[in-house]
């Protein structure tokens, strides 16, 4: 299980998504440096005990409707090979574990293989911040298989967004700014 530490990380999570998160095809605000807040989220365990796993919701308050986006992703203690360079958000110090180098999820087979766990119903979600406790709100629906081949993570979140019944999806919940929660799917097959 992921252990949960109370210490820094310099940059921080979110400065590090607010200089990555305008160059990605997918953000749909105008802001060249988003301001970010946490809006929820949960992780994965590698069952290595190797990669940090977090799925992170965060919203970007420029706009005058705030927009919320799910980013997936992979702590290593060394850079990865083999991925694109914009896989990278970049590197930051930890104050337990050093130097750890940040990605974009989708890009790490590690983060993708246990999405696709969790979606077979084979991987327990666990609570974003504290360690070792399983997050009963983070949940799959439908019927089907997930082989990796077809999973699609939604980037632009939106609340009580809707699967098709005959598909494999997961829903997970965040907080807007105003403190209104918000459900709705983030990935599916």
């Amino acid at each position: 299980m992921a252990t949960i530490h109370r210490t820094t990380m310099t940059p921080t999570k979110l400065e590090l998504l607010a200089g990555w998160l305008p160059k990605q095809s997918w953000y749909v605000g105008d802001a060249a440096k988003p301001e970010l807040v946490k809006a929820g989220g949960f992780r994965l365990d590698d069952p290595k005990g190797a990669v940090g796993i977090e799925f992170m919701v965060v919203v970007d308050t420029t706009a005058q409707e705030p927009v919320a986006y799910l980013v997936p992703m992979a702590y290593r203690d060394a850079a990865l090979e083999g991925v694109p360079d914009e896989a990278l958000i970049g590197t930051s110090e930890h104050g337990v574990l050093g130097t750890r180098w940040i990605y974009d999820g989708v890009h790490d087979p590690v983060v993708v293989a246990q999405l696709n766990a969790l979606l077979r119903g084979e991987a327990t979600p666990q609570r974003q911040n504290e360690s070792d406790t399983p997050d009963p709100t983070v949940t799959v629906h439908g019927t089907g298989t997930a082989d990796g081949r077809d999973v699609r993570l939604r980037r632009v979140l939106r609340s009580g967004d809707t699967a098709r019944p005959s598909s494999v999806h997961l829903v997970a919940g965040w907080t807007w700014p105003d403190g209104t929660a918000a459900r709705g799917v983030i990935a599916g097959s």
